[in-house]
Parts: structure tokens; sequence; C-alpha cells
């Protein structure tokens, strides 16, 4: 299994140890070509201290709750 990392967008910190963040992803139309945005939102883990807004990298990992399956690497400047 390999393992993707991910920069994505702190949104929530409501949660104990978990943040929710948004993941972009540009889409091109297959017959128009104007590029879209397709924004993901996950719950990643963490022991970081963030606030929204921050800029994270993201892993895929083994599942920490029901809906967990992610967890913080670093803070992203």
């Amino acid at each position: 299994m390999t393992t993707s990392k991910l920069v994505a967008k702190v949104i929530s910190t409501k949660m104990t140890k978990t943040v929710v963040v948004a993941v972009e992803t540009p889409k091109r139309h297959p017959l128009y070509g104007k590029f879209s945005r397709n924004t993901k939102k996950l719950k990643a883990h963490t022991d970081i201290q963030l606030v929204a807004g921050d800029m994270v990298e993201i892993t895929s990992s083994k599942p920490f709750g029901k809906t967990v399956y992610f967890r913080v690497v670093r803070k992203v400047n």
C-alpha cells in the first residue's frame, strides 16, 4: 500500500486531536478545457496545535476512528 501525501487547508479545529481539512484538486473539463476546483473535506488526526487557515501536509494511515483515515505530517508555511 502506498501512502499518498496531500497538501490541505485546515477548516475546523473544534474536535480533540482531530482537524477537518479541505483538499482542492483541479479538474479539466474534457470538451472545453476549463479548469474547475473540486474540494473534498477530510478528517485528519493531529498532535500539532493548529488554527483554521493553516496549510498542512497529510498522509493516509491506519484508521483512527470511524471517519478518520489521515494524519497530519507537518505544518506547511
